[in-house]
């Protein structure tokens, strides 16, 4: 008599079974195991490797690599984790694998200190969806490590992009990846359209299941040629999302960017990026003049919302864009909504430090919005007519409290030239220009103000509100941290939107009260030194952060005015940049070390100053 085979009936539950039926239950339990186990008793999580001179018909091991990043995306498993080494990749990668809540990740990412590098000079754009690593209906990715540029095309409606993830993907991670030279150079239509490009793209194209739980984290991104598009963005159906700790610059259109009503989802009740937290990027040189699309005009911000809702925009430094940070909505009827903006620095952009609603009546509006604790100085630097904050058309139900407003030299504080601008709070705010407190301009709807007092008067705003020197560490530099005698510290309203960090991750309200802008006075040694705001000593703080991608800040303080040399240099003591050379007066500095230039590794920074000297150690990963 033969065995009797069992189904998935007959193994859960086991049951107890007599003596006659031992050979059934010993052939039950191995099925069983080998249900549970798979056929394929592959162990989750296996390391695999893939290096240029591999062989795809490898086994993937360290000793045998692939030679193709696409073998590893059409072979992983959740868990699973390909170490790619150094050297140059002419391949497009279309991701064909996904990992999972139970067991893990798919993780791909650069063997150790290696650099492994896309490059799509030899490649030619397809028409499409595509990019150097493409995402769609994928989900427990990582992406780390590695450098991707000259993707190139010169055809018009064809779209590069560095890293492209759409549909309904999820649980996606993109961090410390180097992404430059994305490009399009090609010509637009006479309605400026047909060229555009992304170093990375989310987009959001399926409803009512959207893309979310994506992490965009410590990448670095530039020289981008845009067109009509953006360095970094976020469209459409995208909710729970961060994007922290990336540095773009020197692109020729907006460097951040998170869009709706756009129709890239098919429901519009789904189509708004949203519920993200845009929080600690770096981001400069950015401007649309000579962008073919955009001819002579300077229209791009450094961080931009246009459409999105339910976001939080904090800690960033954006400087030398066009706008500094712009929430707003081009779509007439439709609104950008509930964003937060607090705790930036922002200075030096050509048109406005933050401005919001439509740019012309056309548009759409910004409403319910919360502009608190930031610092502005010297935007506007274009000298055509524009401010520190510009309120557009459609600015309704917005508060603005607790800023700092430092004017250029037109010595305009705020724009609003427009009388349906109605129901925004503006009070608690520092403001300030050299030329004095009567000569300095404030316009509110539609009509120009000269002084502060009589723009008080007439607009029943800021009553609570001064007009004084911020007091601001440097303005060469600038530093736009508060020195010890600031009157804007204490000096702001304690408001739930603050947050809980100022923009160096210090914790608010020290003082009993909030100080505005967007750096929170502090000092931490004692009792004496609390009461005199005088470093007692000398001493070199640990960076933060620390590890880092292309940015970090290094604290010192000083008792007393002293010459500082403040270094950086590498393991074999080579020096690398000097980033300050010398005297500084009495007080708490802090200085950021943009490394753009450097590769990833150990590097070490020393503070001389007088007789005191000392080093810390940072760790630098791109």
């Amino acid at each position: 008599m033969g065995i009797k085979m069992c189904n998935l009936k007959d193994m859960l539950p086991i049951r107890i079974i007599s003596n006659s039926n031992t050979r059934i239950l010993k052939v039950c339990v191995m099925f069983m195991v080998l249900f549970i186990m798979g056929i394929n008793t592959k162990t989750v999580g296996q390391p695999y490797y893939v290096d240029p001179n591999g062989n795809d018909n490898n086994s993937g091991t360290l000793a045998e690599p692939w030679k193709t990043i696409q073998k590893a995306a059409n072979t992983l498993t959740p868990g699973d984790t390909v170490y790619v080494r150094g050297g140059v990749y002419n391949e497009k990668i279309t991701l064909n694998v996904s990992g999972s809540a139970n067991n893990g990740y798919i993780t791909f990412r650069n063997y150790e200190n290696e650099v492994p590098i896309l490059d799509g000079t030899e490649l030619s754009v397809p028409d499409g969806n595509n990019g150097m690593f493409l995402i769609v209906d994928q989900h427990y990715i990582i992406i780390e490590g590695f450098e991707i540029r000259n993707y190139r095309t010169s055809t018009p409606d064809i779209i590069p992009v560095g890293i492209h993830i759409r549909g309904d993907a999820h649980h996606i991670q993109l961090k410390n990846n180097h992404i430059h030279h994305i490009e399009t150079n090609a010509p637009v239509d006479e309605d400026l359209m047909g060229a555009d490009a992304h170093g990375i793209a989310v987009y959001g194209t399926s409803s009512p299941d959207s893309i979310n739980n994506i992490l965009i984290e410590g990448n670095e991104l530039h020289d981008l040629i845009l067109g009509s598009s953006e360095g970094l963005v976020i469209n459409g159906n995208v909710t729970l999302f961060t994007v922290s700790n990336n540095i773009v610059y020197d692109c020729d259109n907006i460097g951040i960017d998170f869009i709706g009503f756009e129709d890239t989802a098919p429901n519009s009740d789904y189509d708004q990026a949203r519920g993200g937290v845009v929080s600690d990027n770096i981001v400069y040189n950015i401007t649309s003049f000579g962008n073919p699309a955009y001819g002579n005009e300077y229209s791009a911000g450094g961080i931009y919302v246009d459409g999105g809702r339910d976001i939080v925009i904090e800690r960033n430094t954006i400087f030398q864009a066009d706008i500094g940070i712009e929430i707003a909505s081009e779509h007439q009827g439709r609104a950008t909504s509930y964003i937060t903006v607090r705790s930036n620095f922002l200075f030096k952009s050509r048109m406005a430090g933050i401005a919001m609603g439509g740019y012309d009546t056309e548009r759409g509006s910004t409403e319910n919005c919360i502009i608190v604790n930031n610092s502005l100085y010297h935007n506007g630097i274009g000298e055509d007519g524009n401010q520190e904050i510009l309120l557009q058309f459609n600015t309704l139900n917005n508060i603005i409290k607790n800023n700092i407003f430092y004017a250029d030299d037109q010595s305009i504080l705020i724009g609003n030239p427009f009388t349906e601008n109605i129901n925004n709070v503006v009070d608690y705010n520092l403001y300030f220009h050299p030329s004095g407190i009567d000569d300095c301009e404030f316009e509110w709807q539609n009509v120009i103000y000269q002084g502060f007092a009589a723009y008080k008067s007439a607009t029943g705003n800021d009553s609570h509100s001064l007009f004084v020197t911020p007091q601001f560490a440097d303005l060469n530099e600038p530093n736009l941290h508060l020195l010890t005698a600031s009157s804007a510290i204490n000096a702001g309203e304690n408001l739930p939107e603050i947050g809980d960090y100022d923009i160096d991750g210090q914790t608010r309200v020290q003082g009993g009260i909030v100080d505005i802008g967007a750096d929170e006075f502090s000092e931490t040694i004692d009792v004496s030194e609390v009461e005199t705001n005088v470093p007692q000593e000398f001493a070199l703080k640990a960076n933060y952060p620390n590890p880092f991608n292309a940015v970090t800040i290094i604290s010192y303080q000083l008792p007393e005015l002293s010459f500082v040399n403040l270094s950086i240099y590498n393991v074999n003591g080579q020096l690398v940049e000097i980033l300050v050379n010398e005297k500084v007066q009495t007080g708490y500095r802090n200085v950021t070390w943009i490394s753009t230039n450097v590769s990833s590794g150990v590097y070490f920074y020393k503070l001389s100053a007088g007789e005191y000297s000392a080093i810390g150690k940072c760790l630098l990963l791109k």
